[in-house]
């Protein structure tokens, strides 16, 4: 499982993984799927947090939702209740159809907040992805339409990334050269690899 903060460069490493033949799913594209307007989270949403939550299309509005529940906590757990246990279900699908299928050595699943939501014990093995977080910010800058402020708060809202780091079997480090990342992933692809190998050889 690949994890941390936002920002710090996870869907560069997991476009590496999947180059390398890894099967790979972003929970992220997932959320963003299943709060589409014709889905059962859309009409949550609404019940909740208003039509000021929804664009003029019927889509939710995700700027504007995200700086709502950046600032109030408990909104912020509404939120994720309604979304990530759906999250939830469609990787551990996708996973059981990836052993059922018995040719995959391993694949991975970003899923930004694994540490968060208690659930980084349910993999074998996890990745984070690493960075300053000077630099964290200023990529979050470049990225989004956020002021510092709002940038700040959604990377306070996370699990500090040195805390992430204590909990990681790998971490890679995404604040140097494209070529460092590149070697570093590499080097993971092939220990997780080699471990697959293992336990292949001894079931």
């Amino acid at each position: 499982m690949l994890t941390g903060g936002i920002a710090t460069g996870k869907s560069y490493v997991l476009t590496l993984f999947a180059a390398l033949g890894v099967p790979t799913i972003d929970a992220d594209a997932i959320a963003r799927d299943v709060v589409h307007a014709s889905q059962p989270a859309a009409s949550e949403i609404r019940a909740h947090f208003g039509d000021d939550a929804f664009q003029a299309d019927g889509e939710v509005d995700r700027p504007r939702l995200a700086r709502r529940v950046f600032d109030n906590h408990a909104e912020r757990m509404v939120l994720e209740s309604i979304v990530h246990p759906r999250v939830r279900a469609a990787i551990d699908n996708w996973f059981s159809t990836i052993a059922a299928d018995g040719t995959v050595a391993f694949a991975v699943a970003d899923i930004p907040l694994v540490f968060e939501t208690g659930h980084a014990s349910a993999f074998d093995r996890v990745v984070v992805t690493a960075c300053a977080r000077d630099r964290q910010l200023e990529r979050l800058l470049v990225r989004n339409t956020a002021n510092a402020d709002e940038a700040q708060k959604r990377m306070d809202a996370q699990l500090p990334t040195t805390e992430k780091i204590k909990q990681a079997d790998y971490v890679v480090w995404t604040d140097r050269s494209f070529a460092e990342t590149d070697t570093q992933v590499k080097a993971v692809h092939a220990a997780l690899q080699a471990l697959a190998d293992r336990s292949q050889t001894s079931a």
